[in-house]
């Protein structure tokens, strides 16, 4: 795992200039605010030190784990290839992008559940870009570094997601760049099914 804020390959100011850039271009995709209650559901910062990132969606603090609700990084381990021509680690890249935009835009988190053993908490966050407060989650994506999670059936946890997924790959933005981009949730789509072939012809 990678700790907090480790040095990036890319600079964090035109990935901001870049953010920019596409929320003139789509300005109701970027407006998207949490619609969840807040007056009694846990809301938090996420912390500029004691931070480790596990992947592009998902880190740690406090000794507690969290995870952007109904966003999906790229996954470590696969590869593409960039626009410069040379492979890396496609989830190394989302990871990379999201600690930079932590750094950058200091979210505030609101709590949407908890699940799981050791628990782990998913939320929606709120950028902070001059005066404007934005989705953290349609940032990453309509920057083409994350992508809109998927449920047991394939469709899109967050609609609004999958709008923006589908305008940053119109458009080739960040890792839509790829030729050869390892699709996450074609992977994990792939590896539910050979789950599951298996227990159904039991």
């Amino acid at each position: 795992m990678i700790g907090a804020f480790m040095p990036s390959r890319r600079k964090s100011a035109p990935a901001v200039a870049a953010l920019m850039a596409a929320m003139a271009a789509c300005p109701n995709l970027h407006a998207q605010q949490a619609t969840e209650p807040r007056a009694k559901i846990p809301v938090f910062d996420i912390a500029l030190s004691g931070v480790t990132f596990e992947t592009g969606d998902t880190w740690s603090q406090g000794g507690e784990r969290f995870r952007l609700y109904g966003v999906q990084s790229c996954i470590r381990g696969t590869t593409f290839t960039n626009a410069a021509g040379a492979r890396g680690d496609c989830g190394e890249a989302s990871l990379a992008y999201f600690a930079a935009l932590i750094r950058d835009t200091k979210p505030r988190c609101t709590t949407i559940a908890r699940a799981g053993t050791p628990a782990l908490t998913y939320a929606v966050c709120a950028a902070h870009i001059g005066q404007a407060s934005l989705d953290l989650g349609t940032i990453l994506i309509t920057q083409g570094f994350a992508f809109a999670a998927a449920d047991s059936h394939g469709g899109a946890v967050n609609l609004a997601y999958a709008v923006a997924e589908a305008d940053a790959k119109a458009n080739r933005r960040g890792l839509w760049a790829s030729i050869d981009l390892p699709y996450p949730n074609a992977i994990l789509s792939r590896a539910a099914r050979q789950v599951d072939g298996p227990a159904r012809s039991q």
